[in-house]
């Protein structure tokens, strides 16, 4: 067995939210993990409670940008395993997508500030390497639909797999997707 198989499991969400413009919500964070880096918004999940990662998506939802979101409102658009991420831990994380337009003011708060980007801006943001290299160009290869990959991330490495939609499963290249969506104009 590797040894990776020590480190502890965590399991969390990361949620997209697009206002009517078209431009993305992103955390710039001021804890670990990402630290001074872009993310969307999103946490870990309360296991001591059993809470479902659509509930987690919701209640993240609502304390980090500060509204309420139904059910119908999120699609689980990917499902992303990461192993040995910075070599602390493994993480299970579910990418939900809201699907309509929200409004949201930036603000700072004890994650990091709120802040809306333009999908171009993307490329010029501090992100991690593996939402740069491998969770953005999949969700925007698979927005409105779904896909499952894994990300071994031993010894600082961002080895990827497509698990899912099956036609399409293999070695994820970096030539595959791109940080930004092929039409920015068309996005969100």
């Amino acid at each position: 067995m590797s040894e990776t198989t020590e480190l502890p499991y965590r399991l969390a969400v990361l949620c997209y939210l697009f206002d009517a413009d078209g431009r993305v919500l992103l955390l710039h964070r001021r804890k670990p993990p990402n630290l001074d880096r872009y993310s969307p918004i999103g946490g870990k999940l309360e296991r001591e409670v059993g809470e479902s990662p659509t509930a987690c998506a919701v209640r993240e939802i609502e304390e980090e940008a500060g509204i309420t979101v139904s059910v119908e409102d999120l699609h689980l658009t990917g499902m992303i395993s990461e192993s040995a991420f910075e070599d602390s831990g493994h993480w299970l994380i579910f990418l939900y997508e809201v699907t309509r337009p929200v409004e949201v003011a930036e603000s700072t708060f004890g994650e990091g500030r709120l802040e809306w980007h333009t999908v171009d801006a993307l490329g010029g943001l501090a992100i991690p390497e593996t939402d740069r290299r491998v969770i953005w160009p999949l969700f925007w290869r698979y927005r409105g639909g779904f896909f499952a990959a894994h990300i071994d991330c031993a010894g600082g490495g961002v080895e990827c797999r497509l698990e899912q939609p099956a036609a399409d499963a293999g070695p994820w290249r970096e030539d595959m997707g791109s940080l930004v969506p092929p039409d920015p104009g068309g996005a969100g």
